[in-house]
């Protein structure tokens, strides 16, 4: 019986959703092996296309994966020594990792503890510290629209106008969202998604892709996915890197393009039913649209999270701590220069955030009885 539960209770159940589209996906696999071209094969222009039709942009551009779609945009940008990109450190790591890469500086700012994305009242209050004291040029700001819920960009728009500061849209969580009737990924100058297999849209590996209406960016853009080459692919006529984007993958996403908006539904009504008994879970504001990545909740304390992690894990019910440690704290950025207590939000989220089952194909009596355990004794 336990095993049979095993079977039903998954965090992501990605072998229902290949029942849905493993024929269609057999036969452009077939396609590719036909025509040979495993690289940047005709599945990713087409793919790109409907990426760009989707979320209403001129551009999109496939890549590597969600991690070069932020980098690629900030090499565009020439971002680099003595320059300050600010984020927020509740995130994964990649948000931060690809600013230090250039060798410029992550500035964090704090979250909401209700959206858990990026303060802006304290993302203006740190862009003018970080002005006045003039160690660093502030170059850009990455929201993240966290577990799937967008970030406030009309008002992250009003300061980067005010500041003359680039936005890149970090879109990991949340493609499939929007706000009214704006598409994720169609905010800031530039977005960038991932693919990676977990996400709402993920393919069967590693994948990403950049979106823009600003054709000299998306120009750029496409030479740095390809060792920096436009024309001539043995002269790099900028540095760049290997962000090419596999047929395989390509393929992958474009079946499961055509079941999307049905999952997103499906997502939505999964949150819905689990919204009716929490009211702990993170807050979806009016007007906001989730692709609902994750389900999260917050709860009162480390010992009353770690409490309820062991009692799901007990009745067999996976659940997964996003983010166990803020970016800010980890040891890989201590150069920095920052402590405990520095973003108070962050490091409380940290110590009692955990992520329940959260995905198309769960089940009514399956959210009932991850509710039953989280409703003993959790508060």
């Amino acid at each position: 019986m336990v095993i049979l539960f095993y079977k039903i209770m998954k965090f992501l159940d990605l072998a229902k959703q290949q029942e849905r589209i493993r024929r269609p996906l057999e036969k452009r696999f077939k396609d590719i092996l036909d025509h040979g071209s495993y690289i940047m094969g005709p599945e990713v222009y087409e793919l790109e296309g409907h990426l760009a039709e989707y979320c209403q942009v001129k551009h999109a551009i496939s890549c590597s994966s969600g991690t070069d779609a932020l980098l690629i945009p900030l090499m565009a940008w020439g971002i680099g020594p003595g320059d300050a990109v600010f984020t927020t450190p509740f995130t994964y790591v990649a948000t931060a990792e690809v600013i230090s890469l250039l060798g410029a500086t992550p500035i964090f700012v704090d979250v909401y503890d209700s959206t858990f994305n990026i303060d802006c009242e304290k993302l203006e209050i740190t862009i003018e510290k970080t002005i006045k004291e003039g160690k660093l040029k502030p170059k850009a700001i990455i929201p993240v629209d966290l577990f799937g819920v967008p970030a406030r960009y009309r008002l992250i728009d009003n300061i980067s106008k005010k500041y003359n500061l680039k936005v890149i849209e970090d879109a990991a969580q949340s493609f499939g969202g929007s706000i009214s009737d704006k598409k994720v990924g169609s905010f800031g100058d530039v977005a960038a998604t991932s693919f990676y297999p977990a996400k709402p849209l993920g393919c069967y590996g590693d994948g990403g892709a950049i979106f823009t209406n600003d054709d000299e960016l998306a120009s750029k853009c496409k030479a740095i996915r390809i060792h920096g080459t436009s024309t001539d692919k043995y002269n790099s006529e900028v540095v760049g890197i290997n962000g090419r984007l596999d047929s395989m993958q390509a393929a992958v996403l474009l079946e499961k393009l055509t079941i999307f908006d049905d999952e997103l539904e499906m997502r939505n009504e999964a949150s819905n039913y689990y919204r009716r008994s929490l009211n702990n879970a993170q807050y979806i504001p009016k007007n906001y649209n989730s692709s609902h990545a994750l389900l999260s909740i917050t709860l009162g304390s480390n010992k009353k999270r770690e409490e309820l992690v062991r009692r799901l894990t007990s009745n067999n019910i996976p659940s997964v701590v996003y983010y166990k440690y803020p970016i800010h704290l980890m040891k890989g950025f201590t150069y920095l220069g920052y402590k405990a207590g520095d973003l108070p939000i962050s490091e409380q989220l940290s110590q009692t955030i955990v992520s329940l089952p959260m995905h198309p194909y769960l089940h009514n009596n399956e959210i009932d009885q991850v509710i039953e355990s989280i409703k003993i004794k959790s508060f």
